[in-house]
Order: structure tokens, then C-alpha cells, then sequence
């Protein structure tokens, strides 16, 4: 076997090789380009065999071996289609699962869409259902707002229930660096508001002691806070006591409206009010509402 016969059969081989190992790691265009290297290697060996041979195998022994080569072409080509097949119809399932999953997060999205509306629907039922209730517990007054002093409506609210604290045994003051303070408000509803709150004092101090009421006002804001010292509430109750008809652990007689209509009448006129009672230190309310 010559030189150039012995490099033609390593090249085909070569190339016969990486075409089957292009079918796992190449890409369809490098086998294709294998495949075709491979070809011509074995047909220039062919055919230098054929030119070398001519005498000792004649144009028989000749068509023989192209028939051979053919024939491994042939069975080449044909497990080539196969497996283009086969990944054909992998690519496919693939591609398959993908608009699947396609389809199903386009579905979750669409569902996720339809909770968060029907959640914010039933949110803002739920706070207009909320707003109606509280706005069921405002005191009726035909001269719903005007210019009133609060440090007058407190000293009202006192003097009202002041029988009531002297036997309880609870001294109710005001503290106030003013003489005056005016906040644009129903006068009724606010002197509702305090003796809410005071009585609520008196009902659960459970002790002698005392409620300061201090009335100030920061730019254009009324703040009042109103201190007692009695037993006060765990915070886990404290967080509840404005809510409807809540009574805490500490519930005596009575309907659980009072803090309830305070926080009501605070919020209509759009001011805020939050208790903190740190237990055995009293409970304390406070209100911010605005002057205007």
C-alpha cells in the first residue's frame, strides 16, 4: 500500500469518526462538512486503489470495493437520518413542555390578577363597611363643625363627671401652656369624646389615682394626651380597645362603645388617636386633630 493510499485510508477514517462522534457533540453543519471530508477521503482512496490495483484486481475487484463504500455510505447516511429524527422529535417534546409551561404561567398570572382584584374589592368593602359603622357611632349634630375652644370642652367633660371620679377616687386635671386653644369642631362631639375617654378611666382604674389631660399645639395641630395611673392592659389588649364592642381582660359593665365612638368622632374630623399601656403603668390615649 503507497504513502498517499495509507494517508487517504487514515484521513477517512478520521473523518468516519468524528462524523459519529459529531452526532452527540457537533453541530448539523460540522457533521455535514465531516461527512463530506470523510467522503472524498475514501473516494481518493478508492481510486488510488483502483489506480494502483488496475492490473491486479481488474475493473470487478474494483466495483466491489465502491460497492462496499457505497453501502457504509449508505448505512452512514441512513443512521445519520435517524438520529436527526430522533432529535427532531426531542426538540419537538421540548418545545412542547415549553408552551405548556407557557400556558400555565400565563394561567397563574391570570389568576394571581383575579385574587388581587377580588382582594382589593373585599379590602375596600371592608373599610367602607368600616367607615359606615364608624360613621353610625358619630353623635348627631346639626352644627357639625365650628371654631370651639377644646381646652373649654375638656374642663366641661370633667365638670360633668366629676361626682362620678371623686368617688372613684380619680382626680382629673388639665395641663395646657395655653389659656385657649380653637379647633374647627362640633363642640358636642367633642366634649362626647372626652367623657368617653374619662369615663373609661374611672370604670377601669380599679384605684385611687389620677387622669392628666395635657392639651398643646404644634404648628397646625392639636395634641391631647390623656394619662391615668392605673393598672392599664398587656399591649396585646391595648392594640384592640378602639375596636367595636372589644372588652378587655379587665371588662366591667357596659357596652364597649365609649373608645370606639371617641376614635369615630377623632377620625371624622381627620385626626388620628392610638392608646399605649405599659402593664402597672396606666393607660394613656392619644389624639392629634387638626385646628382647620
Amino acid at each position: 500500500m503507497s504513502k498517499n493510499q495509507k494517508l487517504s485510508l487514515a484521513a477517512a477514517c478520521v473523518f468516519y469518526a468524528l462524523t459519529i462522534i459529531g452526532f452527540f457533540y457537533f453541530s448539523l453543519t460540522l457533521i455535514i462538512i465531516m461527512f463530506l471530508l470523510f467522503t472524498l477521503s475514501i473516494t481518493y482512496f478508492a481510486y488510488l486503489c483502483y489506480k494502483s490495483h488496475n492490473d491486479y484486481t481488474g475493473a470487478e475487484h474494483l466495483q466491489q470495493e465502491i460497492g462496499i463504500l457505497n453501502a457504509e455510505k449508505e448505512q452512514l447516511k441512513g443512521d445519520y437520518e435517524i438520529l436527526i429524527r430522533e432529535k427532531d422529535e426531542e426538540l419537538e417534546k421540548r418545545m412542547n413542555s415549553i408552551e405548556e409551561l407557557r400556558d400555565r404561567l400565563s394561567e397563574v398570572s391570570r389568576e394571581k390578577d383575579d385574587a388581587k382584584k377580588d382582594l382589593q374589592a373585599a379590602s375596600e368593602a371592608a373599610a367602607e363597611s368600616l367607615k359606615r359603622e364608624y360613621e353610625s357611632l358619630l353623635p348627631p349634630d346639626d352644627n357639625d363643625a365650628s371654631n370651639v375652644d377644646i381646652i373649654d370642652v375638656a374642663r366641661r367633660a370633667i365638670s360633668e363627671l366629676e361626682a362620678d371620679a371623686i368617688k372613684a377616687g380619680l382626680r382629673v386635671t388639665i395641663s395646657s401652656a395655653s389659656e385657649r386653644l380653637m379647633v374647627h369642631a362640633s363642640a358636642k362631639r367633642l366634649l362626647i369624646m372626652f367623657r368617653n375617654i374619662i369615663d373609661n378611666s374611672i370604670k377601669y382604674m380599679q384605684r385611687a389615682g389620677t387622669l392628666v389631660i395635657t392639651i398643646s399645639a404644634i404648628e397646625d395641630d392639636i395634641f391631647i394626651v390623656l394619662k391615668d395611673t392605673g393598672k392599664g392592659l398587656p399591649e396585646n389588649e391595648t392594640k384592640h380597645i378602639f375596636e367595636l364592642n372589644y372588652q378587655g381582660s379587665n371588662r366591667i359593665s357596659g357596652n364597649g362603645l365609649g373608645l370606639t365612638q371617641a376614635k369615630a368622632i377623632v377620625e371624622h374630623y381627620g385626626g388620628t388617636i392610638y392608646a399605649r399601656s405599659p402593664q402597672g403603668n396606666g393607660m394613656g390615649i392619644y389624639i392629634q386633630l387638626p385646628t382647620t
